[in-house]
């Protein structure tokens, strides 16, 4: 694919990977947006052809009425409910992500989380490091293998958590929109059945305002006091309030969190619990993923300028 640098015009509105960064200075004409005064930002944003952003941004129409010539929002993620898309399409602008090359860490990382809030993994650590074995074992723990997982979303992501807990033995159901054909798990049609039905609930679906709060107080008590929920999917998903709630009065047994409703922003009452396990929206985070995401952000933009189809498009609602 070969374009004119002088031609493809580009807007960095939000951390990319220095490589990735790099990559798009050598090869186009790029502006980091966060580095430009209010002069400099109109003028880049006068000519910007495509605006690359990141799986955490916000961009609302409003700031998107702010690039006239523009094409394409490329993200680097797999999430875009923080990107208007339906204002985008309405103008005939494009937007493309990343999914498929970061499906393997974000399953893994489920299963880490589901693993080390179950078995009590940090809280074990810091057993040792208070020196309190030395005043008698470890408290015991819920066991996982042979256990019953539910999921909520089960798309790339979704499959790929299924085939890992079929490794642990797990009996394995799910809710969606609707039942997907060839899929040896049991669909479920509601989050409250389902919650009542599992030991552990794992939230893999999109984020926006059609899941907001999706899993409130309703949904944690049908979770139940052995229960354990997991998110890797948006901080957005669950009611945070409820869950902290519910942690207090013993409504779950516990949590795995990846993400959260105001990051980085985390609520003080989920710091230091035994049966709550915490990380900083890293499950995609590995040198591997992170560069291949990278490589695809690239190619979409390069395709765009090339005149040739996006790989990764993402359709109109």
């Amino acid at each position: 694919m070969t374009f004119d640098k002088t031609e493809a015009k580009v807007v960095k509105a939000a951390f990319l990977p220095p490589a990735l960064a790099k990559r798009l200075d050598e090869t186009c004409t790029l502006a980091d947006w966060d580095l430009l005064n209010e002069t400099e930002r109109k003028a880049a944003a006068e000519d910007a052809r495509v605006l690359a952003v990141n799986g955490e941004s916000i961009v609302t129409a409003e700031f998107i009425a702010q690039f006239p010539k523009l094409e394409l929002i490329a993200d680097f993620g797999v999430g875009y409910d923080g990107i208007d898309v339906a204002a985008a399409h309405a103008r005939g602008i494009a937007v493309s992500n990343t999914p498929g090359v970061l499906t393997d860490d974000v399953a893994d990382m489920a299963m880490g989380l589901l693993l080390a809030t179950s078995r009590q993994i940090v809280e074990a650590q810091r057993f040792i490091e208070r020196g309190d074995w030395a005043k008698g074992g470890f408290t015991w723990t819920k066991k996982v293998s042979g256990g019953k997982l539910g999921i909520a979303g089960m798309g790339r992501i979704g499959q790929a958590i299924a085939r890992r807990a079929a490794g642990f033995e797990m009996e394995i159901s799910y809710t969606d929109r609707q039942a997907i054909p060839g899929l040896p798990y049991t669909f479920v049609g509601d989050l409250a059945t389902l919650a009542a039905e599992v030991d552990f609930l794992i939230m893999c679906v999109n984020g926006g305002e059609k899941t907001r709060a999706l899993v409130d107080a309703e949904i944690l008590k049908a979770l139940g006091p052995e229960g354990i929920l997991i998110n890797i999917a948006r901080g957005t998903v669950i009611d945070e309030t409820a869950l902290i709630a519910a942690l207090d009065a013993g409504i779950i047994a516990g949590a795995g969190l990846d993400v959260f409703e105001c990051e980085p922003d985390v609520p003080s009452a989920l710091h230091g619990r035994p049966n709550v396990v915490v990380t900083p929206h890293m499950a995609s985070a590995t040198h591997a993923t992170r560069k291949a995401m990278g490589d695809l952000v690239f190619e979409n933009i390069a395709a765009h300028f090339s005149g040739q189809p996006l790989k990764n498009p993402v359709n109109p609602y």
